[in-house]
């Protein structure tokens, strides 16, 4: 059984091995190997993050990555306190700016989320991400596809903790989404030239 059938890492147009997922698109191949799973910190880099997970959800990534920038200029790059301070035009304005995702729940979310955060201390967002984040040593390396999970215990738990402090849209799946993107963990497969660097 070859590499790519068995889910295991395969070679790009440079030779190196990558993730499979990380080569089905050329917008894929720099997101893989400059920022998935690459240490995110900062509240407003998080909040971006943890935004843009959430309007993921149900749809593909690929979805978001090509509008991300229509993404930071509809929501003043994610600034939390600027966010927080959208007014009802400024939601009328989103639900129908086509260089986002229209979902009327998911920007309602957003903006409860950067209200809700623009009241907490400065790092403390980063804090407690960061504070769910596994012992790396604890976790092998995954060799195929299939030894990536899509929610763990740590997720689980986050979703929890950020629930409680009143966010939306934080389901455990979307949580590890965010811990797998922002580098808490790091899934990379065990012969992934982005593993390496």
């Amino acid at each position: 059984m070859s590499d790519e059938i068995a889910g295991g890492a395969v070679p790009g147009p440079d030779g190196a091995l990558r993730c499979p997922w990380g080569l089905s698109t050329e917008d894929y191949v720099t997101y893989h190997d400059e920022e998935w799973g690459r240490p995110v910190h900062g509240d407003d880099a998080l909040f971006e993050r943890v935004s843009l997970e959430a309007f993921q959800s149900g749809l593909s990534w690929i979805t978001i990555l090509r509008r991300r920038e229509g993404f930071r200029a509809a929501f003043a790059g994610f600034k939390i306190s600027d966010v927080a301070a959208f007014t009802d035009t400024d939601r009328e304005r989103l639900l129908t700016d086509e260089g986002i995702i229209r979902n009327r729940a998911k920007i309602d979310a957003t903006l409860a989320n950067a209200r809700v955060l623009a009241d907490w201390p400065e790092g403390e967002l980063d804090t407690l991400i960061w504070s769910h984040a596994p012992d790396p040593a604890a976790r092998p390396a995954p060799r195929v596809i299939g030894d990536v999970p899509a929610i763990t215990d740590e997720s689980t738990a986050l979703s929890k903790a950020l629930k409680k402090h009143g966010l939306r849209f934080v389901g455990p799946t979307t949580a590890y989404a965010l811990m797998q993107a922002c580098g808490l963990v790091n899934d990379h497969l065990v012969d992934c030239v982005a593993r390496k660097r």
